[in-house]
């Protein structure tokens, strides 16, 4: 009964620790619900897109007055003007579409409504878009239930050590997986996504390679002494790479990650951060 209690609280905060760096990330959606002048508006707006073709664009819009609405985008770092698309309307939803970029390339955008002959920015600040290859599933599926497999066990192992029960076991088995789901499978999803396999250390700054790599290199000294369970030095290095891992998850994912430099065009990595939102719109 103990044992499945502790799994079931170690299920909770694996899935706490992933939704948290799920929202926190670069790449989450920015959604809201405003209303104008007697008009509804609800957007969704993504900021990512991944494989061929372009990125849509969508707002739902209720209310009886006259709505004009346009899509307005540029290039993420380019000085350059402003593009508008007129949205079509196909009953209360209006849509565009954002032109397809090279892999780890960015455009920020937003839509302009026009009501009353009066112009209204969603949202206040633009979003930004990061364009990427299609992953394929058999690649992308088992990189996901590797990296979570591996962090259920890393909280499980942290539980074992607060509850005196054997961790060795389950130390072998998180370190076995979290190798193959973040420095096998998790290059591969990079190559497909933005053409290279590795960009941290000591080829480029990408954080999450990084943290990656610096996670496993803790791990090491754990697995080495595990042998010996609860022993000083298995303690200490176990509770070292329990808490270098979980401040790894902590930090939102592709941050400092792949971009691509319209002035070099060519892609560079950690040089600046990953950027959610711009400044406020002229």
């Amino acid at each position: 009964m103990k044992k499945t209690i502790l799994w079931i609280l170690a299920f909770i905060i694996t899935v706490s620790l992933a939704i948290y760096q799920k929202k926190t990330g670069p790449t989450y959606p920015v959604s809201g619900h405003i209303e104008i002048n007697g008009i509804t508006v609800d957007y969704t707006f993504k900021r990512s897109h991944g494989g061929a073709g372009d990125q849509e664009v969508s707002i739902y819009i209720e209310g009886e007055k006259e709505v004009s609405a346009f899509l307005v985008y540029k290039r993420f770092r380019v000085k350059e003007k402003w593009t508008e698309v007129k949205m079509q309307k196909i009953g209360k939803n209006y849509t565009a579409f954002l032109p397809h970029q090279p892999p780890a390339g960015k455009l920020e955008y937003y839509v302009k409504l026009n009501i009353d002959g009066k112009d209204y920015s969603i949202p206040a600040k633009s979003v930004i878009t990061r364009f990427k290859g299609a992953v394929p599933l058999y690649i992308l599926i088992p990189h996901i239930i590797f990296m979570f497999a591996s962090l259920l066990l890393c909280v499980r192992i942290a539980l074992a050590l607060v509850f005196k029960e054997p961790y060795k076991n389950l130390l072998y088995t998180c370190v076995g997986l979290f190798f193959i789901g973040g420095l096998i499978l998790g290059p591969i999803v990079q190559k497909y996504a933005f053409g290279e396999l590795w960009t941290g250390i000591p080829f480029g700054w990408d954080l999450t390679d990084n943290k990656t790599l610096i996670a496993f290199l803790f791990w090491l000294p754990a697995l080495y002494f595990a042998k010996k369970e609860y022993s000083k030095r298995s303690v200490i290095t176990t509770v070292l790479a329990i808490a270098v891992m979980l401040t790894a998850y902590l930090i939102p994912h592709s941050v400092w990650g792949s971009e691509f430099d319209y002035s070099k065009n060519q892609i560079t990595t950690g040089k600046k951060p990953a950027i959610t939102e711009t400044s406020e719109k002229k």
